[in-house]
């Protein structure tokens, strides 16, 4: 009697086996974003419902409390029918009218990110972009919320560059929308005395956070980069090699106001990078002179007949907010007015 064949040969079952999952993961996402979709469309037709209602009915702000109530009664097991939350349909139905373009981007990001966006953006482009930001990065609902408290739309492509003159378009434009200025370091603890090795290591320490902060596609290649040239050692303070735009980013740190003369120094790295290290597919090497601060007008002008494409932008530290805030002492003695205003009413 012959031989009956493995029915389950280990390495045919173990693609068959990866095959699946990803068919059935790729399902979910799917059915995922469909059942959103719906949900929000059933969202924006009941705001779209209350203000009209409102508005060529005449009914009063009371119509969400009541309805609030009914449709909990109606309906108990389905929790997204609270007063709160009837507000944010109203709101979300008035912040886009029928046919724009943002009903049907909303749609594919959760609803309380949604909330969230209603609540803490005014600006109706704006509101777009980080939808269309949030659809492209999958950011989760918190690291939302810390793009736009950090005013990531008001920051994004607002670093002086040479792109338009040393890059072929679109890259010049890819590359000019990922500078950022200024770059927000509010999650190192760094004094205002701060060297820039210092800085350079505590942005390596937390790189997690450096690369969320630099935006999407960014990949870390390492810092004090050495590159040897005619038997000299050089070091590159950050290299970086971005997905998108495929090329290497050099980061020359300054923890102090931009200076001309800098402009050189990038310039010969952003040289030597692409004739060590850049295959002949990458793009040209991008060069970001990062400093505490600059002058827009200088930093023009040190660019203007400079052939490598640099950018000039700045950090931010959390150490330069603490001017606007209240000292220990000035703390101290409001705290001790206010105690002493209240011993003298209890007399």
């Amino acid at each position: 009697m012959p031989r009956q064949p493995a029915l389950l040969p280990d390495e045919n079952y173990s693609a068959f086996l990866s095959d699946l999952k990803g068919r059935i993961r790729a399902a979910q996402v799917k059915a995922a974003l469909a059942v959103n979709t719906e949900l929000i469309q059933l969202y924006w037709q009941i705001g779209a419902e209350i203000l009209r209602k409102q508005e060529q009915e005449g009914w009063g702000a009371k119509i969400i409390d009541r309805l609030a109530r009914d449709l909990k009664r109606e309906f108990p097991e389905i929790k997204g029918f609270s007063r709160s939350n009837l507000k944010y349909m109203r709101a979300f139905a008035e912040a886009y009218p029928e046919g724009q373009i943002g009903q049907q981007l909303a749609g594919q990001i959760p609803w309380f990110h949604n909330c969230m966006i209603l609540d803490k953006v005014k600006d109706p482009q704006a509101r777009l972009w980080y939808i269309q930001k949030t659809v492209e990065n999958g950011w989760s609902r918190n690291i939302l919320v810390m793009q736009i408290e950090s005013g990531l739309y008001q920051r994004q492509g607002e670093a002086v560059t040479n792109f338009d003159r040393t890059l072929p378009a679109p890259q010049s434009d890819l590359a000019q929308q990922l500078i950022k200025d200024p770059y927000n370091f509010d999650f190192l603890s760094l004094g205002e005395d701060a060297q820039e090795r210092d800085l350079e290591k505590a942005l390596v320490e937390r790189i997690k956070d450096f690369l969320l902060e630099l935006g999407v596609g960014f990949a870390f290649v390492g810092s004090q980069y050495r590159l040897e040239v005619e038997g000299d050692e050089y070091w590159i303070d950050l290299l970086f090699y971005h997905l998108k735009l495929r090329c290497y980013i050099v980061i020359d740190l300054k923890v102090t106001e931009f200076r001309p003369e800098y402009t050189g120094k990038m310039n010969f790295y952003v040289s030597a990078v692409d004739d060590l290290l850049r295959h002949p597919d990458d793009q040209p090497t991008l060069g970001i002179v990062l400093c505490r601060s600059k002058k827009k007008t200088v930093a023009e002008y040190a660019l203007r007949n400079v052939s490598t494409p640099i950018a000039v932008s700045t950090h931010q530290l959390p150490e330069q907010l603490k001017a606007s805030l209240p000292s220990i002492e000035q703390l101290e003695r409001e705290v001790n007015a206010a105690m002493a205003d209240l011993e003298g009413t209890s007399e």
